[in-house]
């Protein structure tokens, strides 16, 4: 399967920050459009409230010129962050003071990530990466799908 530039770029950011517990869905600088954007905040200005897809004036007008941070436009960015926050748990818009969820919980972040890569491949309009359910195909007890690992796996 070949991957757009950008998907490729965001899976491996996503996939370091959690491997090196500096995914924190409670931190623009570490949730997930924050580690997409290289850990700047930039980002919170597109919206009033984290985990909120309605852009500012700013937003509004940076989408209207077409800009894009590492690929992704301001809507994208703010869908990412949404469907980041809801998968890890948290009720949106957020807000600290309904917070019920451990930022640093690895299967909460987990179930974030899964959503996120569902997310963005849709929007590159490719199968799900993580989707492994297509290796139990088969026709005639035999598998649809090759099984193919890479070198060192």
């Amino acid at each position: 399967m070949i991957l757009s530039n950008r998907l490729e770029k965001a899976i491996t950011k996503l996939y370091s920050a959690f491997h090196s517990g500096t995914l924190n869905p409670e931190d623009c600088h570490h949730c997930a459009v924050g580690n997409i954007c290289d850990n700047l905040d930039t980002w919170k200005h597109l919206t009033e409230q984290h985990g909120s897809t309605r852009l500012t004036y700013l937003g509004r007008l940076n989408e209207g010129f077409g800009r894009r941070i590492n690929g992704y436009s301001p809507h994208e960015l703010l869908t990412i962050e949404a469907v980041f926050l809801r998968g890890c748990g948290y009720a949106l818009p957020f807000r600290r003071s309904e917070k019920k969820v451990n930022p640093r919980d690895k299967e909460a972040q987990f179930n974030g990530l899964c959503a996120v890569v569902e997310y963005l491949c849709a929007l590159d309009g490719v199968d799900n990466v993580m989707d492994i359910s297509r290796l139990f195909e088969y026709e005639n007890d035999q598998p649809i799908h090759e099984l193919h690992f890479s070198p060192g796996c």
